[in-house]
This record gives C-alpha cells, sequence and structure tokens, in this order.
C-alpha cells in the first residue's frame, strides 16, 4: 500500500508520483528522485555516482530494505551525502530494469530484486547487487559498507571507475549483439522439427528432480514452460516418459504449500526443494501460465485434480488480482502489517 502522508517527519520528490512502489517511499528520509533528467543532471553537476534502486510494490525483500535501511536516519544521511538516490518501479520502467538486470547479472551472476546498482553521472553501471542487509549477514557485506567502499573507490580513482563502467557497458553491448545475430539465424516455427525437440525433452527430463518434481532445488520456481514443453513434446511424439515427468512435477507442486489451498492460486516460488514452504507473493503471470499448463494437463489425462487447480487458480484471478475497473493487478504483496505471509 501507499505510504500515508499523516505524521510524516519526511517527504521526498516520490510523493509527486503516481507508482504505488514509489509511494511507499515517499516518506523515508532518503532524498529519493524518480529516474529522470533532474537526477542525472544533478549527478553531472555535483560529480556524485548514483545509486539505482529498482523493485517493484509485492517484493519482500524490497520491503526488508526499505525498512532496515531506506527508513534508517543514518543510512539515509549518507545516502544522501555521498550519491543521488534514484528509485525505479520494474513494472513502471521494465527498460530501465532489463538494461541494469543485464549489468546486475554480468557482474554477479545472478539478479533480482530489490536492485541495487551504483553508476556513473551519466548512468552507466559500475557496481551492483540486490538486496544488502543492514548488518553483515551470510557472507554479505552490510549496505553502509558497501556505500563507505564505493564512495571510497569513486573518490580516489574515479576515472578506474568510470573506465570499469565502459568496460562492462562494452561487453554488455558486444553481448547484445551476439544474441541478435543468432536470433536472426535462428530457424523459424515452421523449421522446428524432431532433431531439435526431443534433445531438448531428453534435457529436461535428465535435470528434472525425481523425488519431488521440477527442477533446481532453492528456490525452487515452477517452471511452466518446461512442463508445457512436455507435455506438447508427449502430444507430438507420444512419449510417456514426458508426460510422465510434467506429471509428478504438477501433482508435487499442487500438493506442496505453494499452491494456497485456502484462496487459490500458486506463490512465486518454494523455498525449499520440496515445494513446503512459499514465499508468499503471487504474481499474475505465474498463476496465468500454471493455470494454462493444468488446463491442458487435464485436457490430455482427464485427471479431475488438474481441472480442479485449474478453477480454483482461475477463480483466485478473477477475485483477488482483478481491480475495480476490470484490469488485473500484476501481483499480490507477500507481506501482510509488515510481516511476510
Amino acid at each position: 500500500m501507499p505510504a500515508s502522508s499523516e505524521g510524516a517527519l519526511h517527504t521526498n520528490r516520490l510523493a509527486a508520483e503516481t507508482s504505488p512502489y514509489l509511494l511507499q517511499h515517499a516518506h523515508n528520509p532518503v532524498d529519493w528522485y524518480p529516474w529522470g533528467a533532474e537526477a542525472l543532471t544533478r549527478a553531472r553537476e555535483e560529480a556524485k555516482p548514483i545509486f539505482l534502486s529498482i523493485g517493484y510494490a509485492a517484493c519482500h525483500w524490497c520491503h526488508v530494505m526499505e525498512r532496515e535501511s531506506f527508513e534508517d536516519p543514518a543510512t539515509a544521511e549518507q545516502l544522501n551525502r555521498d550519491f543521488v538516490p534514484v528509485k525505479v518501479d520494474r513494472e513502471e520502467r521494465p527498460d530501465l530494469d532489463a538494461v541494469y538486470m543485464d549489468a546486475v547479472q554480468a557482474m554477479t551472476g545472478q539478479g533480482g530484486w530489490p536492485m541495487s546498482v551504483f553508476l556513473t553521472p551519466d548512468g552507466r553501471p559500475f557496481y551492483g547487487g540486490t538486496y544488502f542487509p543492514d548488518e553483515r549477514r551470510h557472507g554479505m557485506p552490510s549496505f553502509r559498507e558497501v556505500l563507505d567502499a564505493v564512495q571510497r573507490a569513486w573518490t580516489a580513482d574515479r576515472a578506474a571507475v568510470e573506465t570499469a563502467g565502459d568496460r562492462l557497458v562494452e561487453a554488455i553491448d558486444a553481448s547484445a549483439r551476439a544474441a541478435a545475430v543468432n536470433a536472426e539465424s535462428a530457424p523459424g516455427p515452421r523449421d522446428v522439427s524432431a532433431w531439435m525437440l526431443d534433445p531438448a525433452a531428453a534435457e529436461l527430463e535428465r535435470g528434472f528432480d525425481q523425488a519431488n518434481g521440477g527442477w533446481g532445488r532453492a528456490p525452487k520456481f515452477p517452471q511452466s514452460m518446461a512442463i508445457e514443453a512436455l507435455l506438447r513434446h508427449h502430444v507430438r511424439s507420444g512419449d510417456a516418459r514426458s508426460l510422465a515427468v510434467a506429471r509428478r512435477s504438477l501433482d508435487r507442486m499442487a500438493a506442496g504449500g505453494i499452491h494456497d489451498h485456502l484462496a487459490g492460486g500458486f506463490a512465486r516460488y518454494a523455498t525449499d526443494p520440496a515445494w513446503l514452504v512459499p514465499h508468499f507473493e503471487k504474481m499474475l503471470y505465474d498463476n496465468a501460465q500454471l493455470a494454462r499448463v493444468y488446463l491442458h494437463a487435464w485436457q490430455l489425462t482427464g485427471d479431475p485434480l488438474y481441472g480442479d487447480v485449474t478453477r480454483t487458480t482461475l477463480d483466485y484471478l478473477r477475485v483477488n488480482l482483478t481491480t475495480p475497473d476490470g484490469a488485473f493487478a500484476a501481483s499480490e504483496d507477500a507481506d501482510t502489517e509488515g510481516v511476510e505471509g
């Protein structure tokens, strides 16, 4: 929910925005700017790096980092003194999110939200990560330690920092160009044949978690498109193994805690390999894809479980994610009254 201005000690520029996520941060003591010319101009004029924080309204760890760091007066003072702080809603600006996610993944090998990126005054990323805790934890430095280190590097050798940013941007550009060339030479839909699809299905079957269904360990995400690919492979080829792998995944997810047995729908991911403990945030796109794949499984097998899961998931979307004007909300928050769940 947007932050209330009643009794607020601080109000920053985000109070003039319309994004629910930005409004959540409108009364942080951090002197947030929305993305735009004003922030970039100030960074250039004051020769300060930009701290870019990207998230979205339903993001649990975004809320945690806000409570721990962005609402902390000492951290806010440090951010305001040494950086130009900028907040972006990834659902409002998916273009910026995609660009800087590429950068964070290139630097760290992983990505997520909240995304925390340090930029040169012209917007080139040179350091980044995701959630940083308020104190050292699980091998991660504290956020204030990160701020100290970045500020010292910027002050001691700005040219080296800017060169690192230039090289990172060049590497991302080269990767994007190579991907574009590969996309142009990739076969079209009519060119896809069994010699491509059979090995892909076999690879999915090899990487499958036989005990729990799905792929990977923890955090464990529902791989709707992989399951759909196996169902389609079964239809095309008659491969019983593909159907069995798909069904094991669907059965275990439906029985697990990732599936909301009361309100319907599925959480974004499970925090364990067996789908038992959900991360309570629910996404529109996950539930739309899962409803479709369970429907397809019901059409193929007639299993009433799949029909029931399809109906309750669609009911969840209709009841919980439909707005009064008939649109769909993008997500449902993981937190209730400041607590996850």
